[in-house]
């Protein structure tokens, strides 16, 4: 915890006198045993000046009794922001409880047991008020406290449950019956049950554990923002995390400071709390000006989608090419963001959002990161010239050219795999290979019917509203695109949103700054596929070919097709529907 004055007095001091702060700056002097709640005396001198000044007041003490903070108002708004609390995990408590007054005799409110969920703290006790208060001359406080209350945290309930109780609320009791109370062994038996419960979670402390959250805007139905969230989901899935919670929320714009509103940022902050969560990822790029709001707001690292795929390319990249493209795509996409972040927010600690061969220039000065950018981008315009000559060579000898496109895990290298024996790597996840793969491939010529040869060449996936730092960095990778004499669209048709992600290749592959050349579409995973979603595809797309590449299944039609493709690739008589 950062250190503060030891006078510092929080909250709201507005018409209070000079000799009313000298009061409230004498309470960090106290001490407190460390078995005990609070005392009889320090509770009535809470109470004496809580109303005194007729206002609210809080004490936060740690268990050596120390009082580390005093605040004027509830629980709520004085409490401790979470980038100066203890570091700790789900299986302890903060290691700070709360004495807090109030002037009606009234159990907690919510915002008061939320305050204490979001803290984490080992306790709050609240004192219920009467009478008018004056301090005894000497220091001794007259009899004030009506009544106690008690709360404290129960063991984190299930994710996603409708019914979720997070603390416990003792009956109102009389201050002597509080003070006699062991509170040590309620906190050491607490913990114990917080650490049993963490531990039969099996918990991976290697993986992140992430809240997602969705914002839906007006523009999007309720169908497009779902599947938006579910591929977020397989996103930090793919990047190594576990999705713990998702939170959704429905806004006309995103908030300028938060992108979420006021209580959906608190709902989020008390989900970190009691899920033990370490990573908040939303489905929206954030400005560096929103990431430093909710971090101090949540106390953990915030990332949003364009970071999360980032990470997973940084994972992903295997050859020289690839990596030095990552680094540069994740240096100018952080370069903005570094600000503010300060120590406890290093992206230094491991977890999504700080791996790749970047992750060590981050948070060095800024003139040197730019200038590391510059000499990155110095070496993928010598890329892009070394593939340009490259593909001269390959078409000097006159061997027509298809690349490979499609949506992320559409079947890509499995694809080509089955027609070359490539042995590209394949996974059912998003963005398994990144580094393009060409290789040769026999088809039937469209005239003759003799073998010919094609280069056959599997590029990196593409996702609806590519990062463009992605787009900057891979466009040495996304000529291969350009430059072919055709493309092969694959498409997963056993996806729900496979016609949205149909669209979304078509849209970036028609941002290109020249435009492809004749199109085939081929309908993969044939074998997964419904008869109305197969009766669709065909009416909608009479002149695509369907496939299975994992069962090989419509391989050789496919070969008949693209000698066709190539055929006709430098006329206008092979044209596809594919709008």
């Amino acid at each position: 915890m950062s250190k503060t004055p030891i006078d510092t007095i929080y909250g709201n001091l507005k018409g209070l006198k000079p000799s009313q702060i000298k009061q409230l700056q004498r309470l960090y002097h106290q001490r407190l045993p460390g078995d005990r709640f609070t005392t009889a005396e320090f509770a009535q001198r809470l109470a004496a000046i809580a109303t005194e000044i007729d206002q609210p007041l809080c004490t936060y003490i740690n268990r050596r009794g120390q009082v580390i903070r005093v605040g004027v108002g509830t629980p709520r708004q004085t409490q401790i922001p979470p980038l100066e609390l203890p570091r700790y995990g789900a299986e302890r408590l903060c290691g700070i409880r709360c004495i807090a007054t109030k002037l009606k005799s009234e159990p907690p409110k919510e915002s008061s047991l939320t305050a204490m969920v979001r803290q984490r703290l080992d306790a709050l006790v609240v004192l219920t008020l009467t009478g008018t208060g004056k301090l005894k001359r000497g220091g001794g406080a007259t009899g004030y406290v009506q009544e106690v209350y008690m709360a404290h945290l129960l063991p984190q309930p299930e994710p996603n449950s409708d019914n979720e109780l997070y603390w416990s609320v003792s009956s109102p009791m009389s201050l002597d019956v509080l003070t006699k109370q062991d509170f040590l062994s309620l906190v050491e038996g607490l913990e114990a049950e917080f650490r049993r419960e963490y531990i039969a979670q099996q918990v991976d402390i290697d993986r992140d554990r992430a809240i997602v959250v969705g914002l839906q805007s007006d523009r999007e139905s309720q169908q497009q923002f779902e599947d938006n969230l579910a591929e977020l989901m397989r996103l930090v899935n793919t990047a190594g995390g576990e999705v713990l919670y998702v939170i959704r929320q429905k806004r006309a714009r995103p908030d300028t400071q938060t992108v979420v509103g006021t209580g959906k940022v608190q709902e989020i902050a008390l989900k970190v709390q009691t899920l033990g969560a370490n990573l908040v990822v939303f489905d929206r790029e954030l400005s560096p000006a929103q990431v430093r709001n909710l971090e101090v707001q949540f106390g953990v690292r915030v990332v949003d989608r364009t970071e999360v795929i980032l990470d997973i390319f940084a994972q992903r990249a295997r050859s020289g090419a690839g990596k030095l493209q990552v680094e540069l795509a994740q240096l100018e996409y952080m370069l903005p963001r570094l600000t503010g972040r300060g120590e406890a927010m290093s992206r230094l600690g491991g977890g999504i959002g700080t791996r790749g061969p970047g992750e060590t220039k981050l948070e060095t000065e800024r003139r040197s990161i730019q200038k590391r950018i510059a000499r990155l981008q110095r070496e993928v315009n010598q890329l892009q010239a070394h593939r340009s000559r490259m593909r001269q060579q390959r078409q000097k000898q006159e061997i027509p050219t298809v690349a490979i496109v499609g949506y992320t895990n559409a079947g890509k290298s499995t694809l080509i795999n089955a027609l070359t024996n490539a042995e590209v790597y394949t996974a059912d996840q998003l963005f398994a290979t990144l580094d393009p793969t060409t290789r040769r491939l026999p088809v039937p010529d469209a005239v003759t019917g003799e073998p010919q040869t094609i280069l056959l060449t599997d590029t990196v996936g593409f996702i609806q509203e590519l990062p463009p730092p992605l787009i900057d960095a891979f466009r040495a990778t996304l000529e291969e695109v350009t430059e072919a004499d055709a493309l092969l669209h694959v498409v997963d048709l056993s996806h729900p949103a496979w016609e949205n992600q149909i669209r979304s290749v078509m849209q970036i592959l028609g941002e290109m700054p020249v435009a492809p050349g004749p199109i085939l579409i081929a309908f993969n995973k044939l074998d997964r596929v419904d008869s109305d979603t197969l009766a669709k595809a065909r009416e909608e797309y009479p002149l695509t070919v369907f496939i299975s590449a994992s069962q090989r299944l419509g391989l050789e039609t496919l070969r008949q097709k693209l000698g066709q493709l190539v055929h006709y690739a430098d006329s206008d008589i092979y044209v596809e529907k594919h709008g």
